[in-house]
């Protein structure tokens, strides 16, 4: 039993609630489930997901932004990563063997982690 105010959206996001739970006990939208899955079972089912991980697809939309809008950084092919102490052990010998030319190239470097490139963007002053 729910004692206070909430979004039917706030509910469906609870792992343990499905859109079939929250039409009990609300005839309206037991008959607007029922006539929507009859006309699309599929429709009905990805709109549960939507909402279900709609916090989950935002926060990787922006970690896509993010890596995208650093894509495009040059690096000095002659860096000498070794000097920076601040980078994991493998990044630093990663880095210095493949050379990448961007701070993209980078980021896509097994070893090389979201940590790794942040210390490079914060060193290039970005």
């Amino acid at each position: 039993m729910i004692s206070q105010k909430m979004k039917m959206a706030q509910l469906l996001s609870r792992p343990q609630l499905n859109i079939w739970d929250l039409s009990e006990g609300i005839p309206v939208l037991d008959h607007f489930l029922i006539a929507l899955n009859g006309k699309d079972p599929k429709q009905l089912e990805e709109a549960e997901i939507q909402v279900k991980y709609e916090s989950y697809i935002q926060k990787e939309q922006e970690i896509a932004e993010k890596i995208s809008k650093h894509e495009h950084i040059s690096l000095n092919p002659d860096f000498d990563y070794q000097s920076l102490k601040s980078l994991s052990s493998e990044a630093r010998e990663k880095l210095s063997k493949i050379r990448p030319n961007t701070l993209g190239q980078a980021s896509r470097i097994s070893g090389v982690s979201p940590s790794d490139i942040s210390v490079l963007i914060v060193y290039l002053g970005h």
